[in-house]
């Protein structure tokens, strides 16, 4: 018997026994043509075209051509269908604790796919975060994760802290770069204008004998032109592996 598995905690909430197939809740004859699945890829196609927003069961009934009532029979509210969209939508992990690599290329692959998965449905973003990790899709990316720290010498609540530590980071700059696209094209500026523009502002309200630091910035040609998100990525994402790095470093040398 496996000794880490309990089945006698609390009860699992709705929305992770569906995403584990673990109920059914269409015992009163279902709509022929509906599946749980389907209806989850319907909403987030919904949320990839329309936004966040524009997701409810009404509106994803109609994407299937069914009644809003309908949907009910598998998925019993709003929260419910949300936290299934996201696990959908992110997908199975990128086999990065698998591939060979040693631990700073594989967890820095994961925080990519990260990345592209949140840059691909951005609206996930903004779905709230009720807790840890439960759906099977996001427990596969935990593994994955940790997989590439299993010979790094760290202590399993260190493991755990530092894939936190670096889902945190790639939440953080995906939100305040999508933040950042959406709100320089509701105030109409053009692609590349962005720096260029936060520049001239800077410099029309700011004197060098108040803001010596921010004027020796500008002076240096750094807000001349927008940078490639990329590169703010990569140099965060090493920034937070360089600390991982040290870390890993005192637990193997002490």
């Amino acid at each position: 018997m496996d000794a880490t598995k309990d089945d006698t905690g609390p009860a699992l909430p709705p929305a992770i026994e569906a995403a584990w197939g673990l109920r059914d809740r269409a015992p009163k004859g279902p709509r022929p043509g509906l599946t749980l699945a389907g209806i989850v890829e319907a909403a987030v196609r919904v949320a990839d075209d329309e936004g966040l927003a524009a997701v409810s069961m009404g509106r994803v009934a109609k994407e299937l051509g069914a009644g809003t009532m309908a949907l009910y029979r598998y998925v019993g509210a709003k929260d419910e269908l949300l936290t299934l969209m996201v696990d959908t939508a992110y997908g199975e992990p990128p086999g990065a604790g698998d591939d060979g690599r040693d631990w700073r290329a594989g967890l820095a692959r994961w925080a990519w796919a990260d990345r592209s998965a949140l840059r691909r449905h951005p609206w996930m973003l903004l779905v709230p975060i009720a807790g840890p990790p439960l759906t099977p899709n996001s427990l596969a990316w935990l593994e994955d994760g940790l997989r590439c720290l299993a010979d790094t010498g760290l202590a399993e609540n260190e493991k755990m802290s530092v894939i936190l530590l670096v889902t945190g980071y790639v939440r953080n700059e995906s939100l305040l770069t999508a933040q950042i696209v959406e709100g320089t094209r509701a105030a109409g500026i053009a692609p590349g204008e962005l720096m260029p523009t936060y520049r001239r502002l800077v410099a029309r309200v700011t004197d060098p004998q108040r803001f010596p630091a921010l004027h020796r910035v500008l002076a240096a040609g750094v807000l001349d032109r927008d940078d490639d998100p990329d590169d703010e990525f990569v140099f965060g994402l090493e920034r937070v592996l360089d600390g991982v790095a040290a870390l890993i470093g005192r637990r193997t040398t002490g």
